[in-house]
Formats: structure tokens, C-alpha cells, sequence
């Protein structure tokens, strides 16, 4: 850390800049990658629990999941054709509280907090994740929307005060550039931590996890919802297990979970470090007011409400594309399977989207954060996709849908599922 002079007590500049200052040198080079997860973590689980020590799960749920899940597993891999494990073995279902399930989370979802280079990308194999990862832009280039040059680690207090002509709205926006990556980290601990409150399993949000063999389900919330909506247990169970293993099944496909991985890292660490867009946010901001501060690091979406660039709206649309035709996979494979297991699901489906539809903010935090669009109309955007698909090419082109990367659609062709048929060659 390169040394720096903080003001004095009698120093110049306002009491804004002099904390901007001060919290800059503290930072110093920056908090390491490793640092970040642990302390997402550590709030994600600290959420989850209310800070209360966590007991075991209910053994007789833990039984009835193991019973049920062979069941689930044999459907889906039946009706979607693909094997719900890569490999071929059967799948563990593994039955959490959901302080273990936040904690597992952000272990899982550490490509997002511990990108190896500017651009996003994963940390290279034989390399430990969030060595020499500070988190900070220093040099000049990077990913889209990365000034040149920002160096802020390397600056003090008055160097600072001095490069953005003395104007708090500047400082804080350079501030908050540096400070961006640990930031957006500990939203996504607390964003995580209130979704594992009301989470079913791993794939809540369809987000790819490093770990094949097994799933993560929390019968504590799956009873919960079927007692609010007097639902059968074993019936939301054995759903709960449809809909986990259908999602589980495509992104175990290395070449659905690569294109994921890359548009939701692009898009969090973009967002997170665009001082630019920040500054932007920051106009009319009153900085003197310790609520206004509080409210623009306290919501939800986080750094992800800033206006997007054209670059990160396509990948936007690119991510949005792709999640909603995974929705529209999964009602599909769902109602088919409800006929065959439970007699139809008309309940269970009217619980889930009335459930989806009355969400608050907060439980919708990580979904904002990461910029998915989980909500009802993009489930419907997908369906007619899918039912457009099997309307021109029955089920044997829908298997086409995660046959390779070339096979994604584009969000155009979402919108248009006869392009996506002629453009894949098929008929």
C-alpha cells in the first residue's frame, strides 16, 4: 500500500470528502476475491438464520425426499431425453436448512465474485480463485464500460479531492467505482441470505452450480408453502423434485451453463464497476442526507439499475432470451409429468405463479441483482416458444433446444420460434 497523508482535524475539504478519503485509504489495494466470498457468505448465511444457530433438518423429510427423488429423476430423464446427471449416475438429493443452503450458494456462485481478469472471465484451471484479485481496475482497458486509468487505490485523499475538481457527487462516483466489486458482493450475501428463506432448492434462479452429482432442496420452505396453500406435501415434494431435476438436467449441458456463466458475469461485474453509469446515478443525489446513501446502497438491484450500455443490454436480451425459454422448457416437462404423476397440477401451478406474482423486492433482491427477469410474463414468453416448437416440429424438435451452443435462440428468434426452426435446418 503506497503511503498516504490523510487530512488532519484541521484539514481542508468537507466532511464527505474527508470520509471518501479516508475509507479510499483504508482500502488500500483493495479487499482480496477470497475476502469477498467469505464475507458474502458469512452475511448470506447470517441472513438466512437471523443470526440463530440452525438445526437439522426434519429426518422424515429428509426420507420422503429420498423416496420421492428416484421417481422424479427416472420422469425427467424420460421426458426430456437428457440424463438428469451427465454422467449417468443418479443424482443425490441433499436436504438443507436454509443457512446451509445460502452458505452452499455463494460457494457455488463464487465465478461471480472472483472473476480472474477484468473481462469476467473464470479463473484459469491451476490457479486459486481471488489470488491477486483485488476487485479494482488500476490500468488502462477492460471490460466495456471500465474507465481508463482509475487508479483510485493509488491516490490519497487530497490527490482524489484534486482529480474531480473537489465536487463530492465526482468523488463518490470514483469511490464507489473502487469500492463497486465489495459492494456488490455483500448485496448478493444479503440478497442471497433473504432467498434462502423462501427457496426450494438450488435453481430458484437458474444459475449453473459447479456440482453435478447432487441437488440442494430445503424442506422447511417446501412444507411451508404446501401448508399455505393446503397442498398435499408429497405432491409439492415430488414437484419440487420435477422442476429442480428439468432445470438441473439442461444446465448440466457444458455448453448451456458456459453461455450463462458468461452473460451473468458479464453483466454483475459490468455493472459494478461502471463509474461512468455510477456517476450518472449519482446527479441530483443529496449527499448530505445519510438516507439518500443508505437507500441507493441498500436496494435490491443494486448496481444493476444503472442504464444500461448497449453492450450490456444486448447481453441483457441474450440472458433474457435464454431464461425464458428455460422457463417455457420446464412448464412444459412439469405438465407433462403432473398428468402422468399427479393427476394433472392445476393447483400447484396456480400456487407457484401466484407465489412468483406476489413477491416483494427483497425476496426478488438476487434475481434483480444478477439481471434475470424471473417473473410470469417471461414464463409465458418462453411457453409460447415452446408451444410454437412443438406446434411445427412436434417433441423431436423441441430435443433440438439444448442440442449445442448453436442451438440456443437468439431473442429474436424467442419471439419468432419458426426462425429458430429454419435457422437450426430442421424439416
Amino acid at each position: 500500500m503506497p503511503a498516504v497523508d490523510s487530512p488532519g482535524p484541521g484539514g481542508g475539504g468537507n466532511p464527505l470528502e474527508r470520509l471518501l478519503g479516508d475509507l479510499l485509504q483504508l482500502m488500500g489495494g483493495g479487499l482480496p476475491g477470497g475476502g469477498r466470498v467469505e464475507l458474502a457468505r458469512t452475511l448470506a448465511q447470517g441472513a438466512a438464520t437471523g443470526g440463530q444457530p440452525e438445526g437439522n433438518v426434519d429426518p422424515a423429510e429428509r426420507i420422503e425426499l429420498e423416496r420421492l427423488a428416484p421417481v422424479a429423476e427416472m420422469h425427467v430423464a424420460e421426458l426430456t431425453g437428457m440424463p438428469v446427471v451427465a454422467t449417468g449416475e443418479s443424482l443425490e438429493v441433499v436436504a438443507v436448512g436454509p443457512g446451509a443452503w445460502a452458505w452452499r450458494t455463494i460457494e457455488d456462485w463464487r465465478f461471480l465474485l472472483e472473476p480472474a481478469s477484468p473481462t469476467g472471465s473464470e479463473t484459469a484451471p491451476g490457479t486459486t480463485p481471488g489470488d491477486g484479485d483485488d476487485g479494482v481496475t488500476t490500468g488502462s482497458g477492460g471490460a466495456e464500460g471500465r474507465p481508463e486509468g482509475l487508479g483510485l487505490v493509488d491516490l490519497g485523499p487530497d490527490d482524489l479531492i484534486a482529480a474531480t475538481g473537489g465536487e463530492p457527487g465526482d468523488l463518490m462516483a470514483r469511490w464507489m467505482a473502487t469500492m463497486g466489486p465489495l459492494v456488490s458482493g455483500l448485496q448478493l450475501g444479503s440478497a442471497v441470505g433473504h432467498l434462502a428463506r423462501d427457496t426450494f432448492g438450488a435453481y430458484e434462479l437458474p444459475v449453473p452450480r459447479p456440482t453435478p452429482g447432487t441437488l440442494l432442496v430445503v424442506p422447511a420452505n417446501i412444507a411451508r408453502f404446501a401448508g399455505d396453500w393446503s397442498l398435499p406435501g408429497d405432491e409439492v415434494r415430488l414437484w419440487v423434485c420435477l422442476r429442480e431435476m428439468t432445470i438441473h438436467a439442461v444446465l448440466c449441458r457444458p455448453h448451456v451453463a458456459e453461455r450463462l456463466r458468461h452473460l451473468l458475469t458479464e453483466l454483475m461485474v459490468g455493472s459494478a464497476t461502471d463509474a461512468e453509469a455510477m456517476a450518472r446515478r449519482l446527479e441530483g443525489l443529496d449527499l448530505s442526507d445519510p438516507d439518500a446513501l443508505e437507500g441507493l446502497l441498500g436496494e435490491p438491484e443494486g448496481f444493476a439499475a444503472v442504464e444500461l450500455t448497449p453492450q450490456r443490454r444486448e447481453l441483457s436480451e441474450q440472458l433474457a432470451a435464454v431464461t425464458a425459454v428455460l422457463l417455457g422448457y420446464v412448464e412444459h416437462v412439469l405438465d407433462r409429468a403432473g398428468t402422468r404423476l399427479l393427476g394433472g397440477r392445476t393447483a400447484l401451478a396456480e400456487a407457484w405463479r401466484r407465489r412468483q406474482v406476489d413477491r416483494e423486492k427483497a425476496e426478488r433482491g438476487a434475481e434483480l441483482l444478477l439481471g434475470l427477469d424471473l417473473t410470469p410474463p417471461q414464463t409465458e414468453r418462453g411457453t409460447r416458444f415452446v408451444q410454437g416448437v412443438l406446434e411445427r416440429a412436434g417433441e423431436e424438435g423441441l430435443a433440438r433446444l439444448w442440442s449445442s451452443s448453436d442451438t440456443l435462440p437468439t431473442p429474436a428468434e424467442v419471439d419468432a420460434p419458426g426462425l429458430w426452426l429454419e435457422r437450426i435446418s430442421w424439416g
